[in-house]
């Protein structure tokens, strides 16, 4: 089949991802590409924020937490039940690979989008008679 690698869930990508952006990726890039690079990165903690805020634990508490493994070299998602970091593999959590790589090179092109409209409407109202 199309399977290929299966990346871990419970946002043990998305800490992953992070952490290489923000320790390594960064590094290589200057100026308004850093800060793209640093703000994509900031975005992507919205699944483990989300994970937790939903399961009724503190998101800062989780980030905390989930970033300090991965500091470590740990690749842990979030445990919605103990509210701990956790392997999710051990408990058959995964992510689909085909559906990170499509939200990935989507979100970037959605976020330019919205941000055209928004100059767009911007433009509109500037040109309306006072």
């Amino acid at each position: 089949g199309e399977g290929g690698p299966v990346p871990p869930g419970a946002g043990a990508f998305e800490v992953g991802l992070h952490t290489h952006l923000k320790n390594e990726v960064v590094k290589t890039v200057e100026g308004r590409a850093r800060l793209g690079v640093e703000a994509f990165a900031e975005a992507l903690l919205i699944v483990p924020k989300t994970l937790a805020s939903n399961s009724g634990n503190d998101p800062q508490e989780a980030l905390i937490s989930l970033q300090n493994e991965h500091e470590k070299g740990g690749m842990l998602g979030f445990d919605v039940e103990t509210g701990e970091p956790t392997d999710p593999t051990l408990s058959g959590i995964y992510d689909n690979l085909i559906v990170k790589k499509q939200i990935i090179q989507s979100s970037p092109i959605v976020a330019s989008q919205l941000l055209l409209v928004d100059e767009v409407i911007r433009a509109g109202r500037n040109m309306r008679p006072r």
